[in-house]
C-alpha cells in the first residue's frame, strides 16, 4: 500500500511538472494611457544604424531584415503625432572612460573600436556626423527641443544614468521599447525599467542585434523579452496602439 501510494505521488507530480512546463506562457499586454506612456529608444546612433557605422559588418544583416531603421523612425513619427513622450538613452564614450581597468568582452571590442566616441562631456567638438551620433533622419525629432535625452549610460543598462527619474518626474510608469541593440542595451534596459516597477513593451522589429560565430544576438533576446516584458509588439501594432490610445 505504502509502495503504490508513493508510485501514484510521483505520477502526479510528474503530470503536474509536465502541465507546467508546457503551459503556454501568458501575455499580460499594456494598455497606453495618454500621460503615463512613454516611447524610449535606445542607441539610436550611427555606429549602430549607419552602414557606415562601427558594428554595420555583424548588425547590418539583422538591422536590414527587421527594417529597424525605417520602424525606429515610425515610432517616433507616431509618438510626435500624437503627443506621447519620447525619451532617448544614448550611448558615449569619453577619454577617461578608457582608463578602465576592466571590462566585458562587448565594453572591450567597443573600446578597441572607438565606439560610440566623443571627445569630452563637455564639448560636441567633433561629435556632428560621428558615430556617436543620431542616425541623420531621427534628428528632426530627437533635436526638436521636447525629447528627454538622459545622460549616457556606460556599459548596457540605466542603471548608470538619469534614464528612471526623468521618467518618475513626468509620472511615467508604461514604457515602448526599441532601438539598439537587442540582447545588449535594449535588453538591459527592459530588465531594470522592470525590476523598478515600470511596465514595458517592447517592439519587436525596432531592434536587431550582431550575428557572430557564438550566436544570433536578435534571437536570443526575442526569448527573453518574450519572458519578462509585459508584452511584445510589432511596429505596425505599436502604431495602430498609439492612434487608438484613448
Amino acid at each position: 500500500m505504502k509502495l503504490r501510494n508513493t508510485f501514484l505521488t510521483i505520477m502526479l507530480a510528474t503530470i503536474a511538472l509536465g502541465s507546467t512546463a508546457n503551459a503556454q506562457l501568458p501575455d499580460p499586454g499594456m494598455d497606453i494611457v495618454p500621460g503615463r506612456t512613454a516611447l524610449l529608444i535606445t542607441d539610436p546612433q550611427n555606429d549602430f544604424l549607419s552602414p557606415k557605422g562601427a558594428t554595420w559588418g555583424v548588425v547590418g544583416k539583422s538591422v536590414t531584415d527587421n527594417n529597424t531603421v525605417a520602424n525606429i523612425d515610425a515610432l517616433f513619427k507616431t509618438a510626435k503625432a500624437n503627443d506621447m513622450p519620447v525619451f532617448v538613452s544614448p550611448h558615449y564614450y569619453y577619454p577617461t572612460d578608457h582608463g578602465w581597468q576592466f571590462e566585458g568582452a562587448l565594453e572591450t571590442l567597443m573600446h578597441n573600436i572607438g565606439m560610440f566616441d566623443r571627445k569630452g562631456a563637455l564639448t560636441t567638438e567633433g561629435f556632428a556626423g560621428s558615430g556617436a551620433d543620431w542616425l541623420e533622419q531621427y534628428k528632426k525629432y530627437i533635436n526638436d527641443g521636447e525629447t528627454v535625452v538622459s545622460n549616457p549610460h556606460k556599459v548596457y543598462g540605466p542603471e548608470t544614468n538619469d534614464l528612471v527619474l526623468q521618467l518618475r518626474k513626468r509620472g511615467i510608469d508604461k514604457i515602448i521599447l526599441g532601438g539598439m541593440s537587442a540582447n545588449l542595451c535594449t535588453e538591459s534596459h527592459m530588465r531594470e525599467l522592470m525590476e523598478q516597477g515600470f511596465e514595458v513593451a517592447v517592439v519587436s522589429d525596432a531592434t536587431a542585434a550582431a550575428i557572430v560565430e557564438e550566436g544570433d544576438g536578435y534571437q536570443s533576446a526575442l526569448v527573453n523579452f518574450r519572458f519578462i516584458a509585459n508584452t511584445v509588439w510589432t511596429t505596425e501594432q505599436v502604431v495602430q496602439k498609439i492612434k487608438s490610445a484613448d
